[in-house]
């Protein structure tokens, strides 16, 4: 990293424009075994993740199938990608069948060493509008390591949940996941590449994916709560096709505590807050 500068990208912007299809929110839907909203309906909470590709050329993928960077996002020098957390704040819904911006601003970056060496921290700022009126507002952490084997050890064990959901991970959830994200990263559907090249031991279950799942459950097992925020933050990956389990319990009024893990441990932590 000895020509990377910190303060010649912090504060970069971007802009990218999008269409929330209703043939794409047909597709999430269907992955997701719920029936789709129609046109002029919310979109429901997360699934603006699957919009705002920058839709990369094919010659523009690394091996790891991540657009090269060092154009708006810094260099990592060979460092593999994971998507850490977010914290998400929704100000109005979003719309289906309508046009929307995202505005993305480089706030911080920083160096950091941990069990699998050094680290780069990426905080994205975005901006979420639609009809000229800001709807959501999320910060993004992206976190780029060396690549090493990575350290899958035995977490925390899942608490006492007063709802719980079990999501059986299988090959064909993850490929739809990537396919509506327009995700090339291969630790999620090539199995030859992720267990050679990067060490897990299959194939990883998408963070946004098990975050989105476990929003959902909370607004299944509480039909009545309005999101107002909600964040999460990756602990260890999720390996398919291990079942886990997502759910939580209410820690006080208009806020739950929210958790994903299998047999091993949590995986992720989560929070949302809630009228």
């Amino acid at each position: 990293m000895q020509d990377f500068e910190p303060g010649n990208w912090v504060g970069r912007t971007q802009i990218r424009d999008d269409h929330f299809s209703f043939t794409l929110v047909r597709r999430i839907a269907a992955m997701f075994n719920t029936p789709a909203p129609a046109e002029g309906q919310e979109l429901p909470w997360l699934w603006h993740w699957c919009f705002f590709d920058g839709c990369a050329e094919q010659r523009e993928l690394g091996p790891d199938g991540h657009p090269a960077l060092g154009e708006f996002m810094p260099p990592a020098h060979g460092r593999s990608r994971m998507w850490a957390g977010s914290r998400v704040e929704f100000l109005h819904p979003l719309r289906v069948g309508e046009a929307a911006s995202r505005h993305t601003t480089i706030k911080h970056i920083e160096e950091k060493s941990g069990r699998t060496g050094s680290l780069l921290f990426v905080t994205l700022s975005h901006d979420l509008w639609q009809d000229e009126q800001l709807c959501v507002r999320e910060e993004q952490d992206i976190v780029y390591r060396e690549p090493n084997p990575p350290k899958l050890g035995a977490g925390d064990p899942l608490p006492e949940m007063q709802w719980c959901e079990t999501i059986s991970p299988d090959p064909l959830l993850l490929f739809r996941y990537s396919a509506a994200t327009f995700n090339a990263h291969r630790i999620h559907f090539d199995w030859p590449y992720v267990t050679r090249d990067e060490g897990y031991p299959g194939l990883v279950v998408h963070g946004p994916l098990t975050a989105t799942l476990n929003l959902a459950a909370f607004v299944q097992a509480n039909p009545l709560a309005r999101v107002r925020q909600f964040s999460f933050r990756g602990n260890r990956p999720l390996i398919a096709p291990a079942d886990f389990k997502v759910g939580g319990h209410h820690a006080q009024s208009g806020f739950a505590d929210l958790w994903a893990g299998d047999g091993t441990g949590i995986s992720q932590r989560a929070s949302v807050a809630f009228d």
